[in-house]
């Protein structure tokens, strides 16, 4: 890590993220920052080209762009600074949170804004579909049906929504045949999803590749094979831990590049919003973006 060069904040916030969260705790952001005495201003988006859009003017004029609101977001903006000598800062607005859980950053966005005022930045790795950047987890399958109900819900249930959602899922579910290629090697299996991790936290706290890190160039692939639905449902709090992948049924592979499809439609999801139909390919870009991080 080097020390953060100091700078303007243009702080890009999803104001509908969370439900309203991010635009709620906005206010309270700025009294924070001002309270830390960080030069700032606010460019709120509604969309992510929009917010694409905002990332590569704040890289022109030197700013830190901050990205306010879910993951997918982040992701966005990410996709721009990549390769570039842009630096991301993290504000949790959204309801998973999940790359700032793994940065060691608070999900609160307000005491995350200390790390804005103190932090080093650090070089992290860069997930990539087909041109679109992501920075947490990349999958499909069954969690394309639990993404779909969680994105479609209008119920104020926070990040227990993924739990909703992967309960009604289940209920009408059936396996799919898969075939992957990690770095050549292909695997052929029938089950449940291919899921393919940059920082292996999803779901709201969920550490499907628990051993995950943003910066060894190495993109973790999680194939979940068959099982009964009550043992799905009995393994489902050991992913909140990382001990899940102790299952036999669970395959986890390293590699650069993964090529994943199935035998019947899958739309990829990564970090809570749609991203690639299958069949899709990952690359990984080894310490392409900085990021303010603890």
């Amino acid at each position: 890590m080097t020390a953060a060069a100091p700078g303007v904040l243009c702080v890009i916030v999803n104001p509908r993220a969370g439900g309203g969260r991010a635009a709620r705790l906005l206010p309270r952001v700025e009294r924070a920052l001002r309270g830390h005495g960080v030069p700032y201003r606010v460019e709120p988006t509604r969309s992510l080209p929009h917010a694409r859009e905002l990332a590569r003017k704040a890289v022109a004029r030197g700013e830190v762009a901050a990205a306010m609101g879910g993951d997918g977001l982040l992701g966005a903006v990410a996709g721009e600074l990549r390769g570039t000598d842009g630096v991301l800062g993290v504000l949790p607005g959204g309801r998973g949170n999940d790359f700032a859980r793994k940065l060691g950053i608070a999900t609160d966005p307000e005491t995350a804004c200390a790390v804005l005022a103190r932090g080093r930045t650090r070089w992290i790795d860069v997930a990539d579909v087909d041109g679109r950047a992501y920075l947490g987890i990349a999958s499909a399958g069954f969690d394309s049906d639990v993404q779909d109900i969680a994105n479609a819900t209008r119920l104020p249930l926070g990040r227990l929504v993924y739990l909703y959602a992967t309960l009604r899922a289940l209920a009408g579910w059936r396996p799919a045949g898969w075939t992957v290629v990690v770095d050549g090697a292909t695997h052929a299996f029938r089950g449940f999803s291919v899921a393919v991790a940059n920082s292996g936290v999803y779901g709201g706290g969920m550490r499907l590749a628990p051993d995950a890190a943003l910066d060894d160039g190495l993109l973790d692939v999680v194939m979940l094979g068959d099982k009964p639905r009550r043992r799905l449902l009995v393994t489902l709090p050991r992913v909140f831990r990382g001990t899940h992948i102790h299952d036999p049924r669970l395959v986890l592979v390293r590699g650069r590049a993964v090529t994943f499809e199935a035998d019947r439609p899958f739309v990829a999801y990564a970090d809570g919003d749609p991203i690639a139909p299958l069949p899709a390919t990952v690359r990984v870009a080894p310490r392409a973006l900085r990021v303010l991080a603890p």
